[in-house]
């Protein structure tokens, strides 16, 4: 970061480049120790032969309800769907609250219930929590963050640092809903087809993935920043290359076309229900299926190839036949999105 800058901008928190930047210069460099360096999506630590995933996280999103959740179930999905990338079995959550004044009861309330809905389908529990009331206009209505331990199996290990050339990429489903179904809430948007985030917590569907191979590599929820911050970070955690082609990435037509109007790419916007996964070669197949037999997993496909190179890039094949770099993110396209 150049020091000349000393003020935080809101593309600190998109999830893209600067984003990167900040965590890089200041916390890890800062917090550094042995189960923060990997900096995946949750600390993995052992306690008595038993190894464990911790996380937390915090979410902001305006509006508070939207299409298809809120922000109550984007916190529980959120925490429960990163220990699940580590391969964790969530197990136990944390609530803290920092509600602003003036704030409905009634809402909150609502809010609460969407959160212990979700927990129970997650099948995890909210153990403890925290609330802190702020002077009005001190916060945007609420805000919310949660932690979260889960339990590795044992022969499990999962990692943004496990990839290798010749892994398979996948994706889960059709990208960029949440984003645009945010936007659309936010602005006032309307279009033919309503548009609904796609919010859920992914764990049961990484347990039908672990079961049907041993081999995967790495795992990873493309929230903030969207397919290109994700697969930016797996290739420079892995030190590879990640090809991916255009025209096998799923979209859906609506969120295509509310991209193609506002100048937006769908890779770049945020998914809470959706998963990366990158695969030994060998077990690609056997993986796209299980993703496909899932209901969260329907819109599955296979979209790309690491390779040797270019370390740490990822390359999108155009339809067209031309390739481009395909980099994280710099600005804030939308604020406040998770």
């Amino acid at each position: 970061m150049n020091s000349s800058d000393d003020r935080i901008l809101l593309a600190h928190g998109s999830g893209g480049e600067l984003t990167h930047q900040l965590v890089a210069s200041l916390f890890a460099r800062s917090f550094q120790n042995p189960l923060l360096q990997p900096l995946d999506d949750s600390a993995v630590y052992s306690t008595e032969g038993t190894r464990w995933a911790f996380t937390t996280d915090s979410y902001v999103v305006t509006p508070i309800f939207f299409p298809g959740g809120d922000i109550g179930k984007l916190a529980v999905c959120g925490t429960v769907n990163d220990l699940a990338m580590s391969g964790a079995q969530p197990l136990f959550l944390s609530a803290g609250f920092i509600i602003e004044e003036g704030f409905l009861f009634s809402d909150l309330k609502r809010i609460v219930q969407s959160m212990q809905k979700t927990a129970s389908e997650a099948g995890v529990q909210i153990v403890t929590g925290d609330t802190k009331v702020v002077n009005r206009g001190a916060a945007d209505g609420v805000f919310i963050n949660t932690a979260g331990v889960g339990r590795i199996p044992p022969e499990i290990h999962i990692s943004g640092h496990n990839a290798r050339p010749g892994d398979k990429v996948l994706v889960s489903g059709t990208l960029g809903d949440h984003g645009v179904a945010i936007l659309c809430a936010r602005e006032g948007l309307e279009f033919s087809t309503a548009l609904l985030s796609d919010c859920a917590p992914l764990n049961h569907l990484v347990e039908k993935l672990i079961a049907a191979s041993p081999h995967i590599r790495c795992l990873r929820d493309p929230t903030r920043g969207g397919l290109s911050s994700t697969l930016n970070e797996l290739a420079r955690q892995s030190e590879v290359g990640i090809w991916v082609e255009e025209k096998r990435i799923p979209v859906k037509e609506e969120v295509r076309g509310a991209c193609e109007l506002l100048g937006f790419e769908p890779w770049t916007l945020a998914n809470e229900g959706k998963l990366v996964a990158i695969v030994a070669a060998e077990a690609a197949e056997a993986t796209l299926r299980a993703l496909q037999d899932h209901p969260l997993g329907r819109d599955a496909a296979m979209i790309g190839e690491v390779k040797e190179e270019p370390p740490g890039k990822v390359i999108l094949c155009t339809p067209i036949g031309s390739t481009r770099l395909l980099d994280m993110m710099v600005g804030e396209p939308l604020p406040r999105i998770c």
